[in-house]
């Protein structure tokens, strides 16, 4: 189930790159933030349908990456996500996977020249109204 969530996503946000949101808006209110992160509306998707909403939101600051990385994993767990793995690489910095009532969501922690950044992806299957 897990792996079907994250491969739609995948496919939405890959189908749909170059839409882009204009401000950030809670799309996931169960994801928060550490604070000192600004959101980057050019290099976010959002995608929403009637059964699927999904998203790639960037976020960046001035933030060490390990700590930040541990600061994101605490606040995901407190509000009921489980962690599903970890991962570290010097190149690409630290991806953590997580799940919550069968909704998937990555964190990717990554550091660019000047900034820490930080790529929130996350799908979630929509409950269908039965039309009577």
């Amino acid at each position: 189930m897990n792996k079907q969530i994250c491969a739609i996503a995948l496919i939405l946000l890959s189908t749909a790159a170059c839409a882009t949101t204009t401000a950030p808006r809670p799309q996931f209110p169960d994801v928060q933030l550490p604070a000192g992160l600004t959101y980057q509306p050019d290099r976010s998707v959002v995608i929403e349908s009637p059964s699927v909403k999904a998203a790639q939101l960037v976020y960046r600051g001035r933030l060490e990456p390990q700590s930040l990385g541990d600061a994101m994993r605490a606040r995901l767990e407190s509000n009921g996500w489980r962690p599903l793995s970890r991962t570290s690489a010097a190149a690409d910095g630290m991806r953590q996977v997580y799940e919550k009532d069968g909704h998937a969501l990555e964190t990717h922690i990554y550091e660019g020249w000047w900034f820490t950044y930080v790529t929130v992806s996350a799908a979630e299957t929509l409950q269908q109204v039965a039309a009577g």
